[in-house]
């Protein structure tokens, strides 16, 4: 079965810190790039972070050096090491894995809130 899991989400103050982990079953093969996306409640869904198979990242302009986004060929999994959290940054965080002609998944997401 294929299968896309994110982890690490939780409670944080303002200026705190989080790494969330997005781990994809070996089933899924040819992986060309895995992003995060986020969507808050009543908010368009937006590319959080993305790197490519040759660790090319891009990241979403609100980021500002914040987010660090690397990733684990060999293991299909994918971190995003999130510093300097703002009330703003509060969202459920979903991973996307994007694959070479096989289709995309994703993950059922891990929340993400920043509060005092």
């Amino acid at each position: 079965q294929v299968q896309v899991v994110e982890s690490g989400g939780g409670l944080v103050q303002p200026g705190g810190s989080l790494t969330l982990s997005c781990a994809a079953s070996d089933r899924i093969d040819n992986i060309a790039s895995m992003d995060w996306y986020r969507q808050a409640p009543g908010k368009t869904r937006e590319l959080v972070a993305t790197i490519n198979r040759e660790a090319t990242t891009n990241y979403g302009e609100f980021v500002k050096g914040r987010f660090t986004i690397s990733r684990d060929n060999a293991k299909n999994t994918v971190h995003l090491q999130m510093n300097d959290l703002k009330l703003e940054d509060t969202a459920l965080y979903r991973c996307r894995v994007v694959t070479y002609g096989t289709g995309n998944y994703w993950g059922q997401g891990t929340q993400v809130t920043v509060s005092p």
